[in-house]
């Protein structure tokens, strides 16, 4: 009766198992239409037909250079961006055992944002460029060198990093007076930005508040490959620590007998999440709430099983990114909506509705 019992258990499981991986497919299927859609819609509509024949590198003239040149670096861009901060998300969330934790709530965002500023004012390192398929009201904002750039943005990343972790694990403060002192530590450099803004001249201003929009459009295939490069070793990283995570996840007690170095894993883990954040800071500005939005949606999907909640939340960072990006760019034709503002309208309500809960527990 008890082998009948533990078979019974076992089958449950497998069912819940390939409920969750086709689940996963079908996100994969759906991210992969919304590249489709987000091809071929714009203020140049391009066929199925000539977007698999540019895809192939058949085409020629217009559609090529729009395929090729303006909108798959910006899908590229979308997607790798969304799965950086997704998975940021869901590794702040974990390590601190703190639902709220986000890059942008901790103001890891706003430290690589500084960092970035820094940059673009004192080492030049920013400029402006005219569009030539965009308005005469539009220009692209662009890095001379984004060595320097990421950099400075890792650099204003780690400050609140390291912050934050001297608050979490030295002077153990509760959760939620770490995400207080986060919202402390965004408001600290804001202010450093807007210092910043007040001693540059009239083209370093205009590129530095362009830029912390939030835009995916103004990355090129160079930028692109050293995010993406990142944002690989980043995902292979918390893949391989998946166990340790969910053993964190019972506490630190639970951690430490099951054989886990929590502070090892906090510190590093910590670190390349704060550099996934800070190159996805760097080449596109402040998107808010994306990091916060997709692992709790991620969860509520497939629990907190970080088997799945890892993948979950990298995949629904660069559904939702990519979705954002993409009717910003329809809604107004010459695609100057930045993509910020809209992840900003998404997470805002989970946010309040986040804070509601925990003040009801």
């Amino acid at each position: 009766m008890n082998s009948a019992r533990s078979n019974s258990v076992t089958h449950l499981y497998n069912i819940q198992i390939k409920k969750k991986q086709l689940l996963f497919f079908l996100l994969i299927i759906l991210l992969a239409l919304l590249c489709v859609i987000a091809i071929a819609a714009g203020s140049y509509n391009i066929s199925v037909r000539k977007i698999i024949v540019a895809l192939l590198g058949q085409a020629q003239g217009a559609s090529d250079i729009v395929v090729w040149s303006i909108r798959m670096p910006r899908i590229v861009a979308a997607i790798v961006a969304g799965w950086s901060l997704g998975l940021s998300g869901v590794a702040m969330q974990s390590l601190l055992k703190n639902p709220l934790a986000a890059p942008s709530t901790l103001g890891i965002s706003h430290g690589a944002a500084f960092g970035a500023a820094v940059a673009i004012v004192t080492l030049g390192a920013g400029s402006t460029e005219m569009g030539a398929l965009h308005t005469s009201a539009e220009q692209l904002i662009y890095l001379d060198n984004i060595y320097s750039v990421s950099i400075f943005a890792f650099l204003g990343a780690i400050i609140a990093t390291v912050l934050i972790l001297f608050l979490a694990v030295i002077k153990r403060m509760a959760p939620e007076a770490i995400i207080l002192a986060g919202v402390a530590f965004s408001s600290l450099f804001v202010s450093g930005t807007i210092l910043i803004q007040y001693f540059a001249d009239e083209v370093e201003l205009a590129a530095i508040v362009f830029w912390t929009f939030g835009d995916v459009a103004r990355s090129n295939w160079q930028e692109i490959a050293v995010m993406s490069a990142a944002c690989v070793l980043g995902t292979a990283y918390f893949v391989w620590n998946r166990w340790n995570l969910n053993a964190l996840s019972a506490g630190e007690d639970a951690a430490k007998g099951l054989g886990v170095d929590v502070n090892k894993i906090r510190l590093s883990g910590m670190f390349v999440a704060a550099l996934l954040c800070s190159l996805a800071v760097a080449f596109h500005g402040v998107i808010a709430f994306l990091g916060l939005l997709a692992p709790h949606i991620g969860r509520r999907f497939v629990g907190a099983d970080h088997r799945f909640l890892i993948p979950y939340s990298c995949v629904l960072g660069a559904l939702l990114l990519l979705l954002a990006d993409t009717v910003g760019r329809t809604v107004i034709g010459s695609g100057t909506l930045p993509v910020g503002v809209l992840t900003s309208f998404m997470g805002a309500p989970l946010f309040l509705y986040l804070l509601l809960i925990g003040q009801k527990r």
